[in-house]
């Protein structure tokens, strides 16, 4: 009997999965105090867009970290191919082990994967690992505004019941020890272009797939796609930039919050 890996047939060779591309990567890395770090972990990595965004960027180690082997394969060919391999390391593993694994971490980078813990969870676990006053960035899906659509939030309750507003998210920031050094949020197309333009015609192709694991993710991005459609910009993908609070930085109260829109 045929089995199939539903993800796999839906992000299979895709450039990226999900929104972004390298100009909002590294928008973001420019938003970060210094630009010379010692250990950098890419927590999430996927396929490794951003891995190779910012180890070519950086000119640096990046270690990635996924719990997916076909993605991490398809991230060493890529590196080979950008002829960075030596700046590229993968690890099969769980984000959540990354402090029994990492320690003092200078840069602590993950796109669109901290859902999968929880945002919060996810800071509170990665804490210890990173150097004090080292640096995470984390971008989140969150609410960007008080309206919102009543397709959305129904939606939302059943697909993502722990979103949070950019406020609320905030506030757990810093209750799990880091400074916020500002925020940057994605335009709305960086989610339609090379993402849901080429999810959607698949999804739409799979949905006569006969394996029920495969029709059923296909049918639930269909319909993610047309809840994004009718979303009136209620939410996006926010980057937190972040600073781990060390005593010395405790003392100071520095504290500051830009958005960039």
């Amino acid at each position: 009997m045929n089995t199939f890996n539903p993800i796999d047939l839906l992000f299979s060779g895709m450039g990226k999965l999900g929104p972004g591309d390298n100009v909002h990567t590294l928008n973001v890395l420019k938003l970060l105090p210094r630009r010379h770090f010692g250990l950098i972990v890419d927590a999430g990595c996927g396929t490794g867009r951003q891995t190779i965004a910012l180890a070519t960027e950086l000119n640096t180690l990046v270690h990635a970290i996924d719990v997916h082997e076909p993605f991490l394969a398809d991230l060493i060919r890529r590196a080979k191919t950008a002829r960075i391999e030596h700046l590229v390391q993968v690890h099969c593993m769980d984000m959540k082990d990354i402090p029994d694994v990492f320690q003092r971490i200078d840069l602590l980078w993950s796109e669109g994967a901290a859902y999968n813990m929880g945002f919060s969870n996810a800071l509170i676990t990665w804490a210890p690992a990173i150097d004090p006053e080292g640096f995470a960035v984390v971008s989140e899906m969150s609410w960007v505004r008080e309206q919102i659509p009543d397709k959305v939030r129904e939606f939302f309750l059943s697909g993502y019941p722990g979103m949070q507003s950019i406020q609320q998210n905030l506030m757990a920031i810093e209750k799990a020890g880091y400074t916020i050094l500002a925020t940057y949020t994605l335009p709305r197309e960086e989610w339609v272009d090379g993402f849901y333009d080429i999810l959607g015609k698949r999804a739409k192709i799979l949905v006569s797939h006969p394996d029920p694991s495969v029709r059923s993710l296909a049918l639930e991005t269909i319909k993610e796609i047309d809840v994004f459609a009718h979303s009136e910009d209620s939410y996006g993908y926010v980057f937190y930039v972040l600073q781990r609070i060390s005593t010395k930085l405790k003392n100071m109260r520095y504290y500051k919050n830009c958005c960039y829109l």
